[in-house]
């Protein structure tokens, strides 16, 4: 558990009562995840039987011309894959698609094409006849169709016997093999025979049985086999049930013959056959349409193109989650009938010898690589996005509290201390402004923002904060302790890499996955080198500044070369094994390629200031007098240009179409609201003494959270969302998203708060063993509740808030009074 500074009963008391009560909640959660896993899932461990017979709409239309609805089809418990042409053709390896059946499975055909090619399908769909037999070919996949609206012809015959006499995957030529066969009909029953419609497609359904390769009589055991890796469930024959229309729209030729009655019962009876003879039912593309009217073209009788997509994709994602997914690899956001790699028992071993607190983390990531965690697919809602947001704006406000070096009134904290201004960018400033940059992002993620251009620019800023924090913390140590030993290198490098090093080896990732991590680190190496040359000269300004300009130019030079970096993975390739993306980690340098420099600036500007300001190191002269001088008018105008510049970018974000332009400006622009933000912050003393204790507390553990997020939070590799599937039938639907929302945070928060120290106390035993009983009394985090004198009661909380809108409101007249007079003596 987590050791604890001294402090009072009460506060120790605080921390181990939520310390308990977290791990007392993770073992609920594990308990109960199991339980349904194992008791109530038994029959379905891979979640075929749900991807066919259950589901709901992520995005269902609230009008008829909604902006672009019907794309997320959501099965309980796993996420399904929108395939695309390149899935396709990994899938199928050149083999056949076939469908057989009416102009409703003809709609899946087209579906299929327009995935593989949309222009030239739509150009051979305007050619095409009505009732006749048609042939899509692409580079690679060739799809079928097969006219047989009553499912009782020899092409259905011929078809299904050589899928049943092995011609998926036995031979080594694939190209003339059928790879996945879908059969649907039964309107024209309906639509035909007014007497012994039934009895007819009874026979069909008896004639088609035999052919799938099943035994009369025998139903299999279809949704929980062995899976196999490459070929899923193995049997790659579906059928779709009878398309219920949209009696309102149908016309009355149509709506006298097209019955509920009749439909219903087909339905009814082909149920009970594939029950019997163990047929593969896509049940989910009824459920697509029901009590959805906006699902229907205008005939009532066929679905939009949204919707026929989605009826693809369900017997796609049966027929190539195991397959893709072992070729491909991470992220494995394809969870519907698809078996995960087996955990390496020797690889999550390995945490043990670090510990109790890793071993969990371990276990619980190797969670999101398995079938006991429920998965789901991420849907942006504004709703959701601003309620977040307000939840933890709001747990800010009521979490502002003096900074430690101000004391109040109170039995455990002694008398009243005189107030101590704090420093700019102070420890407890940085710590929350990480913090909510933290919340901020974990938002971000779970609600699925990146297609939402505003916040994915305001993201991309807070993320070069960070940045903007690493070059200027470090340099500020830097010129301060004078500090360039190995050991204070391997400390800052070993904290930041130990989980992000040990995560690809449990999960089967790699470290530019965790691109945080590896991003700060680079940076930090540059700072390190960029101050350690020539140290001893570090006191003369223009020099230092000469050495940073130097630095950035070299490292631009290497950035934007496209060959340096290409070069050094393609040795860690040949002598490590190690395969790198250079692509992405070159784009990941682009986007914030001059932060660091600014934060690096800044600290020295700082420094300088500061010795001007408070110290008599530098002798009077004219330019250190007129800083002095002039400094309280230098203040206004600062703020003034900070209360200008943010509201101006935000106006000239707004002129980007997209994010791609967007990200070509953001190295150039992204220190202006950085740097807006900071004078703002640290304009007033109220400003600067106080702090949200909660965002500080999350800033502390801010690179776990972004770390384990990945795992422990989110799913499939942060393409989706954990679950645990507890919350009722739909754990996708809002009730049982945010109660899953709720639990796992906690749970979360928890475990990112036990690594944080644990990585600590590691990093100490790596670096230096001698010290490493020390780690023991100095623990990096710490709750919320002992950040710093609590008030000594809600008024006094109240009184503080008070005194910071107070404050803000005078510094606005002052500033509005200030700016009317003449800014010269």
């Amino acid at each position: 558990m987590i050791r604890l500074r001294k402090g009072s009963p009460q506060t120790q008391t605080i921390q181990q009562a939520v310390n308990y009560g977290a791990f007392i909640l993770f073992v609920l959660v594990l308990f109960s995840v199991c339980y349904r896993r194992y008791w109530l899932e038994a029959d379905d461990p891979y979640k075929c039987r749900a991807l066919l017979t259950r589901g709901h709409w992520l995005d269902p239309p609230t009008e008829p011309y909604s902006s672009r609805p019907f794309e997320h089809w959501q099965p309980p418990g796993c996420m399904m894959h929108n395939y695309t042409r390149k899935d396709i053709e990994t899938c199928m390896e050149g083999q056949r698609i076939v469908y057989i059946g009416d102009s409703t499975t003809r709609q899946l055909f087209w579906a299929t094409a327009k995935k593989l090619n949309a222009t030239a399908a739509d150009e051979e769909m305007r050619q095409a006849g009505r009732h006749e037999d048609l042939t899509f070919e692409d580079d690679i996949v060739t799809v079928d169709f097969i006219w047989d609206p009553f499912l009782n012809s020899s092409s259905l015959r011929r078809e299904l016997l050589s899928y049943h006499n092995g011609t998926l995957r036995d031979n080594e030529d694939t190209s003339e093999s059928t790879g996945l066969v879908t059969i649907g009909g039964g309107l024209w029953y309906a639509r035909q025979f007014q007497s012994d419609w039934l009895d007819r497609f009874r026979d069909s359904l008896d004639y088609a049985a035999p052919l799938l390769g099943v035994k009369k009589g025998v139903a299999p055991a279809l949704y929980n086999p062995p899976m196999s890796k490459r070929a899923g469930t193995g049997q790659h024959v579906y059928t779709t049930p009878v398309q219920v229309p949209l009696y309102d729209l149908l016309s009355p030729a149509r709506a006298l013959t097209m019955t509920p009655a009749k439909i219903n019962t087909m339905n009814d009876l082909l149920y009970n056959t594939s029950v019997f003879n163990g047929i593969k039912v896509a049940w989910s593309h009824l459920l697509m349409t029901r009590e959805h009217e906006f699902a229907y073209e205008e005939s009532g009788l066929h679905v939009v193109e949204n919707v026929a997509s989605q009826k693809v994709d369900v017997i796609l994602n049966m027929r190539c989650n195991a397959d893709i997914t072992l070729k491909q690899g991470y992220p494995f956001d394809k969870t519907c009938c698809s078996a995960y790699e087996s955990a390496n028992q020797s690889k999550t071993g390995l945490f043990f010898v670090f510990g109790l607190t890793l071993s969990l983390i371990a276990g619980f990531a190797t969670c999101n690589r398995t079938q006991l965690f429920d998965k789901a697919r991420k849907h942006f809602a504004y709703q959701e996005f601003l309620v977040l947001g307000i939840v933890v704006l709001t747990l800010g406000v009521l979490s502002i509290r003096p900074s430690t070096s101000q004391r109040l009134p109170d039995a455990h904290f002694g008398p009243k201390q005189p107030v101590a201004d704090q420093p700019f960018l102070s420890r407890d400033q940085t710590d929350e402004w990480k913090g909510w940059m933290q919340f901020a992002i974990l938002i971000y993620h779970y609600t699925g923002a990146s297609k939402i251009l505003w916040i994915y620019q305001t993201v991309r800023i807070l993320v070069a904060s960070y940045l903007f924090m690493t070059g200027f913390g470090h340099t500020i140590f830097f010129c301060r302790k004078q500090d360039y030993s190995l050991r204070r290198c391997a400390s800052v490098l070993v904290r930041l890499n130990l989980l992000s090093c040990m995560l690809p080896y449990i999960m089967g990732t790699d470290y530019l996955f965790y691109y945080f991590a590896p991003l700060v680190s680079f940076w930090f190496v540059v700072i390190y080198l960029t101050m350690r040359v020539s140290h001893t000269y570090n006191a003369s300004v223009l020099f230092l500044l000469g050495k940073i300009g130097a630095s950035m130019l070299l490292v631009t030079s290497f950035v934007k070369s496209p060959t340096f970096f290409q070069q050094v993975f393609l040795v860690l390739e040949r002598t490590c094994q190690i395969k790198w993306n250079v692509k992405e980690w070159r784009f990941r340098l682009q986007l914030d390629l001059y932060i660091v420099y600014a934060g690096m600036l800044a600290a020295i500007l700082y420094i300088r200031i500061s010795d001007v300001l408070h110290t008599q190191r530098f002798p009077q002269h004219h330019r250190t007098d007129l800083l002095q001088r002039h400094w309280s008018k230098i203040r206004i105008l600062s703020v003034t240009a900070a209360l200008l510049v943010l509201p101006a970018f935000g106006i000239f974000c707004q002129n980007f179409s997209n994010k791609y332009e967007y990200n070509r400006w953001v190295p150039y622009i992204s220190p202006l609201p950085i740097g807006s933000f900071i004078i703002l912050r640290n304009s007033n003393r109220y400003f600067r003494n106080h702090y949200a204790s909660i965002s500080a507390w999350l800033g502390r553990c801010s690179l776990e959270t972004f770390t384990l997020q990945f795992h422990i939070w989110l799913a499939a590799d942060t393409k989706g969302l954990l679950s645990l599937g507890a919350f009722g039938r739909k754990p996708t639907h809002n009730e049982g998203k945010h109660n899953d929302l709720a639990v796992l945070t906690v749970v979360f928060l928890w475990l990112s708060w036990l690594t944080a120290d644990a990585s600590s106390t590691i990093t100490d035993w790596i670096v230096d063993p001698k010290t490493f009983h020390h780690a023991n009394h100095q623990p990096v985090t710490k709750l919320p509740t002992t950040n710093g004198p609590e008030p000594q009661s809600l008024l006094d909380g109240l009184k503080i808030r008070a005194k910071c809108i107070g404050a803000f409101s005078r510094m606005v007249k002052r500033l509005a009074a200030n700016i009317a007079l003449p800014l010269q003596d």
